[in-house]
């Protein structure tokens, strides 16, 4: 049975209390969303899927050089959106403003050097972006889920940088996810 996992940096703190504060607004509205708890907000970078345990501990090392090969990255909040878009929406998320091609390359040299581990590399530019909630049923509301994107449109944040990568378990609980940190590298170039 593997374990679920994926790579991921955790907000800075001030970005984590404006993102804790607009997800405890937004999920008064009544859309039909499974929100995302804030604590458990994070910006991934690679989805990795079912691995073996003893993969785990092999991938350190690739994922490690590949960290050292970069420098931190800027942040910023940007306003929300839908994936793959507001009039089908699947997905509720917020910005990220940041060195985009720098962001990219970082994501495909860690797709390449996890690639001999079976993790497939995704077809999809990247887009930084931070999940807030994903929905039941597309479609319903949407007058109220434009009100929510016009009312954040201007949203923004201070800008802080990302220097860990953490390496997170996903467990699907009754009450949704739960994300355990089981190893983080430093970005160092």
């Amino acid at each position: 049975m593997g374990i679920r996992c994926f790579l991921a940096f955790e907000l800075p703190e001030d970005i984590k209390t404006i993102v804790t504060r607009v997800s405890g607004e937004i999920r008064k509205s009544s859309l039909d969303v499974r929100w995302v708890r804030p604590e458990f907000i994070h910006l991934t970078v690679v989805f990795m899927g079912d691995i073996e345990s003893e993969q785990v501990s092999l991938m350190g090392k690739p994922i490690s050089v590949v960290c050292s090969d970069h420098s931190p990255f800027t942040i910023s909040l940007k306003p929300m959106g839908c994936f793959p878009n507001s009039r089908n929406p699947r997905v509720i998320w917020l910005g990220i403003d940041a060195d985009l091609d720098r962001m990219s390359r970082f994501r495909d040299d860690l797709q390449q050097a996890l690639s001999p581990f079976g993790i497939k590399e995704e077809e999809r530019a990247f887009r930084p972006h931070l999940t807030l909630g994903r929905f039941k049923k597309p479609g319903k509301r949407r007058t109220e889920l434009e009100q929510l994107l016009a009312k954040y449109r201007d949203l923004s944040s201070p800008t802080r940088a990302l220097g860990e990568l953490v390496l997170f378990r996903s467990d699907l609980k009754p009450g949704g996810a739960v994300y355990t940190k089981m190893a983080s590298w430093a970005l160092s170039l």
